[in-house]
């Protein structure tokens, strides 16, 4: 007798070897997937705190403690030294201030060399460092610094 056609538990086996195969190709992709989010919120922070921090670098002295987050003329945020949110300590001489946005939250410093106003400072640490959820929820950091001096102190540009 001649077999023509595959029988009916070949048929059920070729399935099940190729569902295994796709459900290792889905798990696959949801993989990836999950690393090129965390990759572009990894991007999104580092251009955020890049961004901060080149906003504070480029504004006069007197203005270091404001912000025009929307860029329209008027300050939304002030930096403050009261303790409250992410400045840890009042009168410390640490000015802090924060916004969150898609999911990444910034925190920026201004840091006196020495407790007191900042027009009495000879130079400050500009700080900037967002946060945001990792893998397996893990709280992930960019952080980045510079400093800048008082121009009072070495002279106008």
């Amino acid at each position: 007798m001649k077999n023509d056609g595959f029988s009916l538990i070949e048929v059920m086996v070729a399935m099940v070897i190729s569902g295994i195969a796709l459900m290792g190709t889905l798990g696959a992709v949801e993989i990836s997937s999950r690393h090129v989010n965390q990759g572009g919120l990894n991007s999104k922070a580092i251009e955020m705190v890049q961004a901060r921090l080149e906003a504070k670098r480029s504004i006069r002295w007197q203005s270091l403690l404001e912000d025009d987050l929307d860029r329209d003329g008027v300050p939304e945020t002030f930096m403050t030294d009261d303790g409250q949110g992410p400045d840890i300590t009042a009168s410390d001489g640490s000015y802090t201030a924060m916004y969150e946005r898609d999911g990444v939250t910034v925190v920026w410093m201004i840091e006196a060399e020495r407790p007191g106003p900042l027009a009495s400072a000879a130079m400050v640490i500009i700080q900037a460092v967002a946060s945001y959820p990792g893998l397996n929820g893990h709280k992930r950091e960019v952080r980045v610094a510079t400093i800048r001096a008082n121009p009072n102190f070495v002279g106008q540009r």
